[in-house]
């Protein structure tokens, strides 16, 4: 049997050996990218940071620069799955640098992923609000996703004293859980757990109103009170998803759209299964 010096020198060799293959990689990561060989630059610096994780933050802005170089290139060839392939593995090492998810959103929104682009932004601006880029592209794409009619109805004194009341009345004569479906920036919700109502549900199949309503919800310190779900409401199941039937749901998903074929009978029809059956 082995002894233990004949183990030590045998771990030692594989370290010097993984040395050596990290130094020769960064190496010759930098003469690709004086080349301009941005994709095999970019492979030597993927197995760099998985040999020498330790390797992470003095090797992240080279590493940027290479991942960004070389997603240039796929796109010009239209490789967009090895685009988001090289994105993937980017954000597995660094999944916490908001330059990388800012960069991601940016690909996906010129592609026309614009939800899903939001996504990446908004992380983005998560992880540093002070990144004004990513600010900036947020706020540009919402734009695009958030319907104008939306902020007017937000800013209708009126309309929402009117929905406040009606709310409160149905919370007071009894109705204890709440679901809002379509919650848009959630002020349904908020209306119903100021009222007094003891469980509160959302949903929203936006994924930028989703986390825009996160956003409003915890400024208003009320993330413990209402549950946000980014599903179809059509897709709600009990008790997956939430725990009880609802003795109240709230919706402003009227519009020219409901009125298809077969889309009313539908939606009534599964909202009945989330709700209390009267006694």
């Amino acid at each position: 049997m082995p002894n233990s010096h004949t183990k030590f020198n045998h771990r030692g060799s594989q370290e010097a050996g993984r040395r050596e293959l990290v130094s020769r990689s960064l190496q010759s990561a930098q003469y690709c990218l004086e080349d301009q060989d941005f994709g095999t630059a970019y492979a030597h610096y993927l197995l760099v940071l998985n040999l020498a994780p330790e390797l992470k933050t003095s090797v992240r802005e080279a590493f940027q620069f290479t991942l960004f170089k070389w997603a240039e290139e796929l796109d010009s060839l239209a490789r967009v799955q090895d685009l988001f392939n090289c994105y993937e593995q980017a954000l597995e090492l660094y999944p916490n640098d908001e330059v990388i998810c800012n960069s991601m959103g940016e690909h996906l929104f010129r592609m026309g992923f614009r939800d899903e682009a939001a996504g990446y932004f908004h992380k983005a601006v998560k992880l540093n609000p002070g990144f004004a880029d990513a600010k900036e592209n947020f706020y540009r794409v919402a734009n695009w996703l958030v319907e104008r009619w939306h902020f007017i109805m937000l800013n209708d004194t009126r309309r929402n004293l009117t929905y406040l009341k009606a709310v409160e009345n149905a919370v007071s004569s009894g109705c204890k859980s709440v679901l809002d479906i379509g919650t848009g920036m959630g002020i349904l919700s908020m209306f119903a757990k100021k009222a007094g109502a003891p469980s509160v549900y959302a949903c929203e199949l936006s994924k930028t109103m989703y986390e825009l309503a996160c956003d409003v919800v915890t400024a208003n310190h009320m993330e413990k009170e209402i549950r946000l779900l980014h599903l179809k409401s059509l897709d709600i199941e009990i008790p997956m998803h939430i725990p009880e039937r609802v003795s109240l749901v709230v919706t402003e998903t009227v519009d020219a759209g409901l009125f298809g074929e077969g889309i009313v009978e539908s939606l009534i029809h599964a909202w009945e299964n989330l709700l209390l059956q009267p006694k």
